[in-house]
């Protein structure tokens, strides 16, 4: 094994799935490292040159995400060198080569490079070792520590995921904790188990880290001994609307510290944000060549289109296909919204496929095993909303299949980036209605092309029509609803309701249904179809 990191945007749409933090925008939401000059020099860099301000860029040549450096090579802990070899990881990634020497000596970076390339372990390995170079705590701060690292996640799973991380790299530093706090559960929980076991690097989303700051005693005094600010996936957490959350935690810690930005993209909101976060100094390392493709080249792009009644008898060959020729399939379906994942992975369930789900509807300790589950795991299906589009470390994902239509270009892309990772092959499909074919003019430059409908099987349509009988009902009036929500947000599909409905009104019958399921009066109202004919009003509503 080599060591791959755990990390991989849009502004919250309304009717779209919760993306892990869903209090962005409302308040009830959720001394720099000792330098070190025997670290070996940056390799395979093509050219370095000073920016507009001090910085330095490191532009990777590589096609792969994989060095030749060893982490034995830099002047890392014992005890840490021995947990990445308890782990399997011996050979650096392209990220961590890059940014590594630089973090040791103590510089601010900001670090550029797509998913899947490493980036979580290469701001844990330097930040385990301000730790180690730390004094410990005085004999009265032994209950309330001060928390030495900080890490900040956009959303709740890849919070979880960086935090596992941490405790597989401190397996052999017994007296270094490491917790993590999110949205979705009780802060009180949270308070007494950092209470009774005190951490020195804290993983955190946003939203709540704020309301620790704000309502658990002495803990802004514990984040004032911070030495290392982490903003893990920096684009994400500015896409979603964490701005002035990030402010306000940059300025919770003390200005006397080393500060990581790793992002995928490097659009002007990061750039904004590096003035406040970052030291004038700071180094900008690039790991994405000039001109490359935004996704991996070794994904094979295609799209379909087919009317509605067609889509999950399709999605049922399309699977069958894929498992027959790949023994260790890993496939993530994702839907429009977390109710239509419910019920799609209801569907494919009574098919005797096997089957997980995650979307926001779902338990936090949920969502995480099941994550857990997946990434450990081979000849699986994942049906998951867009909780699991960006920034989570699946490995050898085989095939990404979009039902529906993708909010944007960014979001088509950020889903198609959990295949073809660690440099190994994969397939995407997106699957369209004739109605939604505007999409892929925004995609016309990518290598994706139209894939030839394959002829009806009679008999997978017969087990798609029983199995959808056997899908609750409940599900498939939420499903409904859902989706009648998100497409009600599309600009160019919902310009005219009466045809909005009646599109809606050929999702329901996809589902099986012969009359649409009624919605309440006060939901109409919401989506502003007050008395758009098609529509029927639930009774008492």
């Amino acid at each position: 094994m080599n060591s791959d990191g755990s990390n991989s945007g849009r502004k919250r749409r309304k009717n779209a799935d919760d993306s892990g933090n869903n209090r962005a925008s409302k308040r009830g939401r959720e001394d720099k490292l000792a330098v070190d000059d025997s670290v070996p020099p940056v390799k395979k860099t093509a050219s370095t040159k000073a920016t507009e301000t001090t910085r330095i860029e490191h532009i990777e040549t590589s096609d792969s995400y994989l060095s030749n450096t060893r982490f034995d090579q830099f002047p890392l802990s014992p005890l840490s060198l021995k947990a990445l070899e308890c782990a399997g990881f011996k050979t650096m990634t392209v990220v961590q080569e890059a940014t590594l020497p630089i973090i040791l000596k103590g510089k601010d970076v900001l670090a550029k490079a797509k998913t899947g390339t490493g980036k979580t372990v290469a701001y844990l390995l330097p930040s385990i070792e301000a730790v180690i170079k730390s004094p410990p705590p005085a004999s009265t701060d032994k209950k309330k520590p001060s928390i030495i690292v900080l890490v900040v996640c956009p959303t709740r799973e890849l919070a979880c995921q960086a935090a596992a991380e941490a405790k597989t790299l401190l397996k052999y530093h017994s007296s270094i904790g490491v917790d993590v706090v999110i949205g979705g559960k009780k802060l009180r929980a949270e308070q007494r188990r950092m209470q009774k076991h005190p951490c020195r690097i804290l993983v955190a989303t946003p939203g709540r880290l704020i309301d620790h700051i704000d309502n658990t005693p002495g803990f802004a005094r514990r984040l004032r001994g911070v030495k290392v600010l982490v903003l893990d996936e920096a684009d994400h957490l500015l896409d979603m609307g964490f701005r002035r959350d990030v402010e306000r935690i940059i300025s919770a810690v003390p200005k006397k510290r080393q500060t990581f930005l790793f992002s995928a993209t490097v659009p002007e909101e990061v750039r904004q944000i590096c003035h406040v976060a970052l030291k004038q100094d700071h180094e900008f390392v690039n790991c994405v060549q000039e001109g490359s493709d935004e996704t991996h080249q070794k994904v094979t792009q295609m799209y379909m289109v087919a009317s509605l009644d067609r889509h999950f008898s399709l999605i049922y060959m399309l699977l069958k296909r894929h498992i027959a020729e790949n023994v260790d399939y890993k496939v993530i379906i994702f839907c429009t919204t977390a109710m239509v994942t419910r019920m799609v992975a209801d569907l494919l369930g009574k098919l005797s496929l096997n089957v997980r789900e995650i979307h926001s509807r779902k338990p936090q300790g949920y969502r995480t095993r099941v994550s857990d589950e997946f990434r450990k795991s081979k000849s699986i299906i994942l049906v998951t909303s867009d909780v699991s589009s960006r920034g989570l470390d699946y490995p050898d994902v085989s095939l990404v299949v979009q039902m529906g239509l993708p909010s944007d270009r960014k979001q088509y892309l950020h889903r198609l980036g959990r295949t073809g990772r660690e440099d190994k092959e994969g397939e995407g499909v997106l699957l369209l209605a004739p109605w939604e074919e505007y999409f892929l003019s925004s995609v016309k430059d990518l290598p994706i092309t139209k894939a030839s409908l394959p002829q009806t099987d009679p008999e997978a349509v017969k087990k798609v029509k029983k199995a959808l009988r056997q899908v609750d009902m409940k599900y498939k009036e939420a499903a409904y609803q859902a989706w009648l929500g998100y497409y009600t947000s599309q600009k160019k599909i919902a310009r005219g309701t009466t045809r909005l409905v009646e599109l809606a009104n050929e999702f329901s019958r996809s589902m099986g249904l012969s009359i649409p399921p009624a919605i309440p009066v006060n939901v109409i109202d919401k989506m502003g179809l007050k008395n758009v004919p098609g529509l029927r009003v639930a009774p008492g509503s």
